[in-house]
């Protein structure tokens, strides 16, 4: 593999895994588009997957880090003391709020540890990816606007072990290339009433779990089938430009919505899954 496709790759994995564009349909159709091939074996294509989402997980860690230090320092208290007369100084709230991120991971890394592969198998092809871009991308600008006429917009304060299961449940979609992972949680998001900053946040945090588990998994795997022969370089740099671009990516996101609405993202699914569309229905690549 090159050192510039591992950049390329990393780039796109880093700006599309926090912005809701999906990475899977980008890393799928970035390869399909420029006729690259960079791997010999399944096994290959899943260790430089998993250099990528390490890189991700690295840039959401250090994003977040005043709050996710604050998350498991409040979340193993609440364990440990367990009774409020024990250590009344201990904010319970944002321990339990804690243990539903934590709980928010569990649909999707059930259904995704059993048929991710069969997933990805069966609904990776251009044409599958580039309607579910658009589908899903007006799905998201819907429950953006309705949400939006909606008056006292909640806060991450407010998530309850209902919404995390909710907004975690509605993971199980992004196995399928195209639907983009912060895409589908941010819509579950706004239509459970958070504020665009909020649920933004909230797809950044639950994204903690699911990166971390999957990742996890992943490199035990990794650890036993051994590092796949000239795959060192292209993953440390894979690691690299996709942790820089994923930072980058959750800081501009948050600066948007603060005071606009998600249609940009939703603009470019349309026009990206559209153009995939026409490449593939004008036999310019096969679909």
């Amino acid at each position: 593999m090159s050192i510039w496709h591992a950049i390329v790759l990393g780039i796109v994995q880093g700006l599309t895994e926090f912005l809701p564009i999906s990475s899977s349909g980008h890393l799928e159709i970035v390869p399909w588009l420029f006729n690259w091939n960079d791997f010999d074996s399944q096994s290959t294509a899943k260790a430089f997957d998993t250099a990528l989402h390490l890189g991700t997980l690295v840039a959401v860690l250090v994003y977040l880090r005043a709050e996710l230090g604050g998350y498991l320092r409040q979340g193993l208290q609440v364990v440990v003391h367990r009774k409020a007369n024990d250590a009344p100084t201990i904010d319970r709230a944002t321990g339990r709020r804690a243990w539903f991120l934590v709980a928010s991971a569990l649909p999707a890394g059930v259904v995704g540890a059993v048929f991710e592969d069969s997933i990805t198998d069966r609904l990776g092809t251009p044409v599958l990816i580039a309607m579910s871009l658009i589908g899903f991308g007006l799905l998201l600008v819907w429950a953006d606007r309705r949400a939006g006429a909606t008056p006292g917009q909640r806060d991450v304060d407010g998530l309850t072990l209902r919404d995390a299961l909710l907004i975690g449940s509605a993971q199980i979609l992004a196995l399928n290339p195209g639907t983009s992972r912060s895409g589908i949680t941010i819509t579950a998001a706004r239509l459970g009433g958070f504020s665009r900053e909020a649920a933004a946040r909230l797809s950044f945090l639950m994204s903690v779990p699911i990166i971390g588990g999957a990742v996890a998994f992943k490199l035990a795997q990794l650890a036993r089938d051994g590092m796949p022969e000239g795959l060192l370089v292209p993953m440390i740099v894979g690691i690299a430009s996709s942790g820089v671009a994923g930072w980058f990516a959750m800081w501009s996101m948050v600066r948007l919505v603060r005071t606009k609405s998600f249609s940009p993202y939703v603009v470019y699914r349309v026009l990206l899954g559209s153009a995939v569309l026409l490449i593939v229905f004008s036999q310019l690549r096969p679909g």
